[in-house]
């Protein structure tokens, strides 16, 4: 239209053609504009071209911004073009280049320029030189302004310097006048504050704010929920509503995340209404955010919630979808939608994440579907991030669950190699070799360095590999991490869940202070030993040091009540959760509960405590329930939890298992046959049961009445001797738990074959007369293997320490760390 005006006008005289623009339709600068912009030779068209690139982050074209005005004199003779080059490379992450541009600006440095500076290395991890330059700024006489404040805030995040000059920061603050006038001068403070956990200082600063806006309100709502604190984080909310405040995209994620952690049905209802009024559901954050919370709340027909909320998004991404199958993962609802949903995401093109990876693959070891497995396998090695530490971590995991020991020693190794063995020469005991080596696992795109040292410790976990352990424990204290909590942390898991209970307990003891976690894995790790007093006694000593516990730490400390029948103890700290420390009770709790009262005989008051909980026990509970009316043999009871868990989890073999169990025996075989014909039916298996052993360097795995072991041979043949000798000492089969319609002397034959006994054959004829023998077992371990690894203890004088789904049993001398309670 606008070229037949012109025609039908021609002698209108023509508008002039609009200025060239700077960026291109992506995003991204126009080189040939920038040139002839540049070209003007107008110091003021040179800083705002530099402006823009550092505003798109656009390095490539920053560079070349540079050499041009290499040719000219602007960098000696304008503050504004130098401290924009500066601030180019500042924002880009380029420190080297912004530091070199920085000391060559010796006569023409101002205010900008330091500050410019100061703020490149605080976000580059160089905080200390950040502070230390601000300290020369100080001393030529430049007096700070809000933004060099602000930087001073950011260079004190790390604990050390926090301790170190915080407080002289927050002097400067009150001494300049900034106290309370401005936003972003206070927002870095809260930010300071609350990074280093003091949460009541960053309280004080926000409330100190003579002006708030939307960012200042939904920082320190953040802070609170990232700090635990959620009830203040709530309380904060309705004040900022109060206050006439409308929450935005980011005030509401923050929200929905608190509502998450603190598992309140209503809350979370109300805060998906506020979204909808709000017209904030379509932004991706808010409605992701949605998806994580419905599956956390333990309510009925949560995952449907999450479905309807995902199916409502306008424009699936990664994240959406990683939301939604996590979802299904973290509940353990209808799992097996997991590789339908992973496959409708492949088919809308969506490429998926590392950690939507780690969710299928989570999903693919509670099924123990190593099929599926494999396939996702073959996934994250075509697009090339197996090797990054969630995805490893998961897939060492997915194998073991599936029994693929080899399969996740393999796994290991990868990972472990790509991560350490080829930079470990980079390790020393110089500041270049220990930047060169922070420097190659930053560059990894696996995560921080710290992060890397927990996800593989987490995995040599999993397979109880106490060498790889010790070695990754090493590696750590000469690459300056031994003091890092995380790292710490995972090191008392690792100890403690590879057997190494004294070595858990050291690490445990050389941790400077100690957070939630490393109290809830010491706690957890003592239970699981057996001492269940002393976990407790650790559990008092926590309180007294002013650590809140949280929802994992009393499953920690309800499991050791489980694990010794202390049922009144165990009913007193149930009621604290709530009443002493605020905390909700999700289903893991009332399963703990369950498991205590059952486990102790009283299936009946166990079944009574299931129909007054407060909303719809799941699988987990009901299953809970059927493991313990097979211990007591109650018929009745068994038949009712049997009935649920199918109902709620039809693809799940063990109800049919622990029925069929039950019905054997009590000699039901018609029954039996009946159980074994509906799970045929249904094309379900019962979970294979192996053990295994490290043993050099080597995962050496059995399986009952397994032959495929190179030394099969002989680990029979030691398996026949020790039997005959502890037969001699009183041992005798317990042909009651083969389950099977034969006669005595095949159940006995049975029973020599069990995955546990040879395991321990093959210990004593491949260690040292001195050393532990230490066996994993993928399930509970068996009465009669329990009985005859005593006796074996007893007549080799060898402490022989087994690691079964629910606990550790360590035996020496006869006897058991259990107590003959498990």
């Amino acid at each position: 239209m606008a070229s037949t005006l012109t025609a039908l006008s021609p002698g209108l005289p023509r508008s002039p053609p609009p200025p060239p623009s700077l960026q291109t339709s992506h995003g991204h600068l126009n080189p040939l504009t920038a040139n002839l912009a540049l070209s003007s030779g107008h110091p003021s068209d040179a800083a705002s071209l530099l402006a823009a690139a550092a505003r798109a982050g656009d390095l490539r074209l920053g560079r070349a911004l540079h050499r041009r005005l290499l040719r000219t004199d602007f960098l000696d003779t304008d503050a504004v073009v130098a401290n924009s080059v500066l601030t180019m490379y500042s924002k880009c992450g380029h420190v080297s280049a912004a530091r070199r541009v920085f000391d060559g600006m010796r006569g023409l440095r101002d205010l900008v320029s330091w500050t410019a500076m100061a703020f490149c290395l605080a976000r580059n991890g160089q905080e200390h030189e950040s502070l230390r330059l601000l300290g020369k700024m100080l001393e030529s006489g430049l007096r700070p302004n809000a933004f060099t404040l602000c930087a001073a805030a950011r260079a004190c995040f790390p604990r050390e310097l926090f301790h170190l000059a915080g407080s002289a920061v927050l002097g400067l603050v009150l001494k300049t006048g900034f106290w309370g006038t401005d936003v972003s001068v206070g927002c870095a403070l809260i930010d300071m504050f609350a990074r280093n956990r003091d949460l009541v200082a960053a309280r004080k600063v926000f409330n100190g704010l003579i002006e708030r806006t939307v960012v200042v309100w939904t920082l320190m709502i953040t802070r609170y929920v990232q700090g635990g604190c959620i009830g203040k984080a709530v309380e904060l909310f309705l004040g900022m509503l109060e206050a006439g405040f409308e929450p935005d995209g980011y005030t509401m994620s923050s929200m929905i995340s608190a509502c998450a952690e603190l598992g309140s049905v209503r809350l979370g209802l109300q805060l998906h209404s506020l979204a909808l009024r709000l017209g904030l559901i379509s932004d991706s954050c808010v409605s992701c955010g949605l998806v994580d919370m419905y599956a956390k709340l333990h309510m009925e027909q949560s995952m449907e919630h999450a479905r309807k909320v995902f199916e409502r998004i306008p424009r699936h991404n990664v994240v959406s979808w990683t939301a939604l199958i996590s979802g299904y993962v973290q509940c353990r609802a209808q799992e097996n939608n997991v590789m339908e949903l992973f496959c409708e995401m492949l088919n809308e093109s969506i490429k998926p994440n590392h950690m939507t990876y780690s969710s299928v693959l989570k999903a693919c070891a509670n099924f123990s579907d190593q099929d599926s497995g494999r396939q996702i396998h073959a996934h994250v090695v075509k697009t090339s991030i197996a090797d990054v530490n969630v995805v490893g971590n998961a897939l060492v995991s997915m194998y073991a669950e599936s029994g693929c020991m080899e399969e996740a020693r393999k796994a290991f190794n990868q990972l472990y190699e790509r991560n350490i063995l080829s930079i470990s020469s980079d390790i020393g005991g110089t500041q270049r070799r220990n930047a060169s080596w922070s420097s190659h696992m930053e560059s990894m795109d696996i995560g921080v360095s710290t992060f890397t040292f927990a996800s593989l410790l987490s995995a040599a976990a999993n397979l109880g590999l106490l060498t790889k352990g010790q070695q990754l424990h090493a590696l750590s204290v000469k690459s300056g991490f031994g003091s890092d909590k995380g790292v710490s942390n995972s090191l008392v898991s690792m100890y403690s869940r590879c057997g190494y209970l004294e070595d858990a307990c050291r690490a445990f003891d050389e941790m400077k202070d100690h957070n939630v976690i490393s109290w809830t894995s010491i706690i957890s790790g003592l239970a699981k030993h057996g001492y269940a007093k002393r976990a407790l006694l650790l559990f008092d000593n926590m309180i007294l040091a002013g650590v809140k516990p949280n929802d994992v730490t009393y499953i920690a400390v309800l499991s050791a009540c489980s694990h010794v029948g202390l049922v009144k103890e165990g009913k007193e700290y149930f009621k604290s959760m709530q009443k002493d420390h605020g905390l909700i009770l999700r289903m893991e709790h009332y399963a703990c509960m369950v498991d205590l009262l059952a486990r102790s005989g009283l299936v009946q008051e166990a079944l009574e405590f299931i129909y007054e909980m407060p909303y719809k026990a799941d699988a987990l509970v009901w299953k809970t329930l059927l493991g313990a009316c097979r211990t007591y043999d109650n018929f009745e009871i068994g038949e009712i939890a049997a009935n649920h868990v199918i109902d709620l989890d039809p693809l799940d073999p063990a109800p049919y298992v622990l029925l069929s169990n039950l019905y054997a025996h009590a000699g039901l075989w018609d029954e039996v046959a009946r159980i074994r014909s509906l799970m045929r039916d249904k094309n379900l298996s019962k979970e294979i049961g192996f053990s295994w052993m490290d043993v050099g360097n080597t995962i050496h795995e059995f399986r009952a009445g397994d032959t495929s072991h190179p030394q099969a041979q002989q680990i029979y043949a030691k398996l026949a001797a020790l039997i005959r000798e502890i037969k001699d000492m009183g041992y005798v089969p317990d042909t009651s738990i083969v389950l099977h319609d034969m006669s005595d002397e095949l159940k006995e034959q049975y029973l020599l074959q069990h995955s546990e006994k040879i395991a321990v054959a093959f210990g004593l004829i491949t260690t040292s007369g001195t050393k532990q023998i230490r066996i994993f077992k993928n399930l509970r371990v068996c009465a009669d293997c329990h009985s005859a690894i005593k006796y074996i203890s007893k007549s080799t004088g060898r402490e022989i320490i087994l690691r079964d789904s629910n606990r550790f049993h360590r035996m020496k001398d006869g006897k058991c760390s259990c107590g003959e309670y498990w």
